[in-house]
């Protein structure tokens, strides 16, 4: 097991980001709306346009689809694994998110702009999960990965 050094998160190194853009193929959403107002839909759709699997988690949108894939009421119902869990809950909610990531072994988990919670970060980084905080995942990949 290779050791690796704490991350700043005030300052991702590029490589970081993009080996977690590079190996993910599959997206859980937390907080992702149908609402086309919403940040989360349009970043869903820039993801499923990249080619990623989306798949929605909002219990307040059950029986719904977005990007062709239901809604599901949480992380444990998904039924499959994911590469990684985008977050767009505020930062009082985290750790609950951090403790369902932990739970379905999600490698990697982003927390979208405004969102920082240094604890929860901590925790899910001790269970061995990848930490972006306050980074908007479409920015950094069509940063990164165009």
């Amino acid at each position: 097991m290779q050791i690796q050094a704490p991350i700043d998160h005030g300052a991702y190194p590029p490589d970081y980001l993009r080996d977690i853009l590079a190996r993910t193929r599959t997206i859980a959403v937390v907080g992702a709306s149908t609402d086309p107002w919403r940040p989360s839909f349009g970043v869903t759709r820039y993801l499923h346009q990249a080619g990623y699997r989306i798949i929605p988690v909002n219990p307040t949108a059950l029986g719904q689809n977005l990007h062709g894939e239901p809604f599901r009421a949480r992380l444990q119902d998904l039924g499959e694994p994911v590469d990684l869990v985008n977050v767009f809950r505020r930062p009082e909610y985290i750790p609950d998110v951090v403790a369902d990531t932990i739970a379905i072994r999600a490698p990697a988990l982003w927390l979208q702009l405004g969102i920082v919670n240094a604890v929860a970060a901590a925790q899910a980084e001790a269970a061995g999960i990848q930490v972006v905080m306050n980074r908007c995942i479409s920015i950094e990949h069509s940063r990164l990965m165009r």
